[in-house]
């Protein structure tokens, strides 16, 4: 080479840049190895299991075979504790799950609704996921019975159902039998099942669009019919099938045009149907259908932490604080319909909220040892007794303690939520790929690429733990794409490949496309921080949260035995430590991890793998109403001369007794008194109170819209008309009143409640009730408090009577006294 040493330098910089522009080409051609997915491509069709057959919408995710994953760590032992437990031996306990009898395998026996189909969907897949051979003989037992009722025309099961709806079928019962018999198939491969399944649809298609539109549970509750249409489809590929799940569709209640119902069960069934069936109809609409019901609910009755909503036996406007309760069946019914629309739509927020009810709700729901459950689960409660709670939560009698025996369907609709939940874990891909779509440690045992079978073994203490371990056992080198769901809340994931740390991803799942050897490892750092969320629907409460986990106030729990047997008893649960407490903000927020393998069993207070040292004063005027329910929350910030304590936190999962959405301390010009409990100045009292309304709602601090504002608690007279009747406050101390305030109730246009006649004010001296002296006019006009003044007086008891107009009732939506 020939020149100047400068011309040498320049023609080698020339030579390097070229070739380091061609290697940098010919890398960039390659495919990526990691990359980042909204969900899979479902385009292909995955070779080795079922998904969607056309004409239905591709599945972007398929539901392994149930055996295909072996759960371990804490799941396993929710599992075996559910299997000693009341699940497990629910029979010990309850009346409907005998053989003699049982219209569910007797032809002749009368009676079988509901229970044995509840309990056996989850019984089943207990067994099947444990491989509890017990369970599984069992379980079997009661399948065979069913599937020998089977009569020539298709129906199966109790013939007093066939005609139980005014001479129409009663089909509800039979949509969990349904599943349990799709999980025994799944399990066995026993072809019994799939040739009921053809009779009784061809049976149901026969039927008329009235069929379907009778009763009450059925019509609001055939989109799990309509799951298991599809199940049998995409199994035989029978096109009448496709018929009869557009007959189910139309016919049903519509919850393609909005909430139809509001029982929270029936919500938690109901409202993802639309999306169901959007995989045949492809309507846009339809797939949007799912979220859009769900974010309705939510935005109204579910602004608190935990997954659930304000649902108690029905969803009633004005009752959304933190205090109501969510059904356990519902837990367990919003958990799989949430697990139904991952695969339906490949979207992982529906895993996200799954996640949420697994680790925060349903724990909580039953006893440590799964042998008892209650009714109702909300996000603040700090009482668990068995006295009546109504009208604050919904029902009457018993509905918070912790019984085997009571709560009917709850009691034997509860046990498919941990089957279920593992199940879920890992799914197939179109591309014949996996997903780990829920993490829990586990083992999954799928075909895959070629049609290698692989083990991934996943290690991790989640969700007390943000690392992720993975490990692949194969006989050969194989090429396939490993999906891993990036949760919602994780920032600056990072994922390593045997040691090696890959490329920054962001999306809703991390794609690791290659070819995968034996011994492989995946490392998942998924980085968990304690954050607040503001629910500003709900008093502008705040919750605190370590990635998917929320903390709750560590409460002192006092276990007090009531009832049942030695071997089944039941408990209520009593705060032994102070609860009324609003955080401070400004005050940090400490994370405090137990040494130590983590406890089989993490959620009890004592066991807890983390805890929050958070700052908090108490409030004094947060107290527990007359029938011992925590009142409700006041607007935040609030004021607290008390002194600053530190408190601790633990996950909601593990308090049973909880404080999960706090009133947040605050000072200066917007932070607000908090109101003392009206109970702890006064009683109220009624001559009569209609049993759907409350005496409360007169001294609730809620400040109507209009006379004929239903979105609130109210108290009304209601049936009884054109009456003299009164309500009355008895004071704790006596005290000075001059002026009284009534915001009337009046219905017009919807019921029979209207504006009273006349009303007068009474003072209760001695034992004498006497007119106060010198009051003005009692007014009765709508939408407005009408206002009454005289001369103070000190009394111990003020009363309002009131003549209703004739032929109708009356109310009041507040009532105050200065």
């Amino acid at each position: 080479m020939s020149g100047t040493p400068r011309d040498t330098l320049i023609v080698l910089t020339v030579l390097l840049l070229a070739l380091l522009s061609t290697l940098h080409a010919a890398d960039a051609s390659k495919p990526k190895i990691v990359t980042s997915v909204n969900r899979p491509d479902a385009t292909g069709t995955n070779t080795f299991y079922q998904g969607n057959r056309p004409p239905l919408e591709p599945s972007p995710f398929i539901k392994l075979p149930i055996g295909s994953i072996m759960p371990k760590g804490w799941l396993r032992h929710q599992l075996e504790l559910e299997a000693h437990g009341m699940e497990g031996r629910l029979p010990e306990v309850s009346h409907w799950l005998k053989l003699d009898g049982n219209g569910w395998v007797d032809l002749k026996a009368k009676g079988g609704w509901e229970e044995l189909p509840y309990w056996l969907k989850g019984y089943g897949d207990l067994g099947y996921v444990l491989r509890d051979e017990r369970i599984i003989a069992s379980a079997r037992q009661w399948l065979d019975g069913i599937i020998g009722t089977q009569q020539p025309d298709g129906w199966f099961g109790p013939q007093g159902l066939r005609t139980s709806l005014n001479g129409q079928p009663d089909m509800w019962p039979h949509m969990p039998v349904l599943n349990a018999l799709q999980s025994y198939h799944e399990f066995s491969g026993d072809e019994r099942v799939r040739n009921l399944m053809t009779a009784y649809f061809k049976w149901q298609n026969t039927l008329p669009p009235a069929a379907f539109r009778a009763g009450y549970w059925p019509k609001v509750r055939f989109g799990d019919n309509l799951e298991s249409v599809y199940w049998l489809y995409n199994r035989t590929g029978k096109s009448w099938l496709l018929d009869l799940a557009k007959k189910l569709h139309e016919n049903m209640a519509r919850w393609d045009m909005g909430i139809v119902n509001w029982h929270n069960v029936n919500i938690a069934e109901g409202f993802r149907e639309p999306t169901e069936y959007w995989m045949q109809a492809k309507d846009a609409k339809l797939l949007a259908g799912a979220e859009r019901n769900y974010q309705e609910v939510m935005g109204r009755y579910g602004q608190f932490p935990g997954g659930g909503f304000a649902g108690d036996e029905n969803c009633r406007p004005g009752y959304s604080d933190p205090r109501q309760g969510f059904e356990t069946c519902g837990w367990v019914e919003f958990m799989h319909s949430f697990e139904m629309l991952t695969r339906i739509t490949g979207d992982p927020v529906w895993a996200d909220r799954c996640e949420e009810i697994a680790f925060n709700s349903l724990p909580a729901a039953l006893t440590p040892d799964l042998k008892a459950l209650h009714y109702l689960t909300g996000a603040n409660m700090v009482q668990l007794d068995k006295k009546n709670k109504s009208p604050g939560v919904q029902n009457h009698g018993t509905m918070l303690s912790y019984s085997p025996h009571n709560y009917r369907c709850c009691q034997h609709n509860h046990g498919m939520g941990w089957p279920y939940y593992a199940e879920e874990l890992w799914l197939a891909t179109p591309d014949n790929g996996l997903c780990a779509s829920l993490y829990v440690a586990s083992e999954v045992s799928a075909k895959v690429g070629d049609g290698t079978q692989i083990k991934f073994v996943e290690e991790t203490d989640y969700p007390f733990n943000e690392t992720i371990q993975l490990r692949i056992s194969t006989p050969k080198p194989v090429a396939f794409p490993l999906y891993l769901r990036v949760p919602y809340w994780s920032k600056n994931v990072t994922l390593a490949i045997n040691g090696q740390l890959q490329p920054t991803v962001i999306g809703g799942f991390i794609r690791v496309n290659r070819t995968w050897n034996n011994g492989d490892s995946v490392t998942l750092q998924l980085p968990m921080q304690v954050t607040t969320r503001r629910w500003e629907k709900n008093k502008n409460a705040v919750s605190v949260d370590y990635g998917p986990l929320t903390f709750s106030l560590k409460i002192g729990e006092k276990w007090q035995r009531y009832g049942g047997t030695d071997a089944w008893p039941e408990f209520e649960v009593f705060p032994t430590t102070p609860w009324n407490y609003g955080l401070v903000l400004d005050g940090s927020f400490e994370l405090v991890r137990h040494r130590g393998p983590l406890p089989e069993q993490p959620f009890t207070p004592d066991a807890a793998p983390l805890q929050i040292k958070a700052q908090a004063r108490k409030i004094p005027g947060w107290m527990q109403d007359h029938n011992g329910l925590l009142n409700v929350l006041q607007p935040s910030p609030v004021k607290s001369a008390e002194p600053v304590e530190t408190v601790t936190l633990i996950p909601m999962g593990a308090a049973r007794l909880r404080i999960a959405a706090f009133p947040v301390i605050g000072e200066g010009a917007d932070a607000r008194e908090w109101a003392g409990s009206p109970e702890s100045l006064f009683k109220a009292s009624a001559s009569h109170c209609f049993d759907g309304d409350t005496v409360e709602a007169l001294c609730d601090g809620i400040e109507p819209a209009s006379s004929g504002d239903h979105s609130i608690p109210r108290f009304t007279w209601w049936p009884h008309k054109g009456t003299t009747e009164w309500v009355q406050y008895d004071f704790t101390t006596p005290r000075p009143i001059s002026t009284v305030e009534v915001y009337w109730f009046d219905d017009t246009g919807h019921g029979k409640c209207r504006v009273p006649q006349s009303w007068k004010v009474l003072y209760k001296d001695g034992g004498v009730w006497r007119p106060v002296a010198g009051a003005t006019e009692p007014g009765v006009k709508r939408d407005t408090f009408n206002r009454v003044k005289f001369p103070p007086v000190t009394v111990s008891a003020l009363r309002l009577e009131v003549q209703l107009q004739p032929n109708v009732s009356g109310g009041i939506l507040e009532w105050r006294v200065k």
